[in-house]
């Protein structure tokens, strides 16, 4: 209900800006991606590439381009260096390279929705110190993909509603902005530094208080990003982002839980009415009821 009728106010905002990607062998969708943000209609920002280990071209192909934009910079890490799984090294290096105070990350595989992505989502670093947005997934033919972008829509129904009850427990690193400093006060990633994921759920709920949080919905911010073809992948996937989910605060857990926990109560309350030979037309009224409020 909160999401449902939330309005945006426009802020002006006009203070330069470090974006910030991490790729590792992500050649054709630096290609593909890079130069749209690189063209974003803003006054003042850089872009990082830290470009992870790639062992594909990627390397010569961020030397071509940066020659022609000199907002843009390169990171290398050298296949010697030594680092734990997942991106949060990366990231880590990205972020002492930024040379400005406002950081707004995406991945390599994301396209914004718009030339305007930049300055619409850094609009709400006039109120708060973190902007949660939202990250799409391309829309593509089979029941994999259609299943993939609901629970996508799902997770980002709930991270933005419980953001603006000031219960902020989560972003996705697919397009998320915060301050510089916010992350050397918080010592980075250094409590769940061993763990591969947790870059945009531990470390903002560490970060992340009442008032020092906004949410930006406009589909203008969106960020599009290649979707998974097998079902193995989005497993894997899926497992990688729920292995986090045991270190976070116990309010959370309780709170997320409540969620599915009402979905399994109905169904299992339908079977019931069924059972107990219900009116058929009752029971079709409540399931009628749900799918109502659910779809509004």
């Amino acid at each position: 209900m909160r999401l449902s009728f939330y309005k945006r106010k426009e802020y002006l905002f006009d203070q330069p800006v470090s974006i910030i990607i991490c790729a590792k062998n992500e050649l054709d969708n630096l290609r593909n991606n890079l130069p749209i943000i690189l063209s974003q209609d803003y006054s003042k920002f850089e872009v990082i590439v830290v470009n992870d280990q790639s062992n594909d071209s990627s390397s010569f192909y961020l030397d071509d381009l940066s020659k022609n934009n000199t907002n843009l910079k390169i990171v290398e890490i050298d296949e010697f260096v030594k680092h734990s799984l997942g991106k949060k090294f990366a990231l880590t290096l990205g972020i002492k390279t930024a040379k400005y105070e406002h950081i707004l990350l995406t991945d390599a595989d994301c396209v914004p929705k718009s030339n305007d992505w930049i300055k619409k989502m850094t609009s709400n670093f006039y109120k708060a110190d973190i902007v949660l947005g939202y990250g799409s997934y391309q829309k593509k033919k089979g029941i994999l993909n259609k299943i993939i972008r609901f629970d996508c829509f799902n997770v980002a129904q709930q991270y933005l509603s419980f953001a603006i009850a000031g219960k902020t427990y989560m972003g996705v690193g697919r397009n998320l902005a915060y301050k510089k400093s916010l992350f050397f006060d918080n010592k980075g990633f250094a409590s769940h530094v061993h763990i591969p994921s947790g870059d945009d759920d531990l470390f903002i709920q560490e970060i992340a208080y009442k008032k020092n949080v906004s949410i930006e919905i406009l589909e203008d911010t969106h960020t599009i990003s290649e979707v998974m073809d097998n079902w193995n992948d989005w497993f894997y996937q899926k497992r990688r982002h729920l292995s986090t989910s045991s270190l976070y605060k116990i309010k959370f857990k309780l709170l997320l839980a409540i969620y599915p926990l009402t979905q399994l109560l109905f169904i299992l309350s339908v079977c019931s009415l069924i059972l107990l030979n219900f009116d058929i037309i009752f029971i079709l009224i409540l399931i009628v009821f749900r799918l109502f409020f659910s779809y509004l």
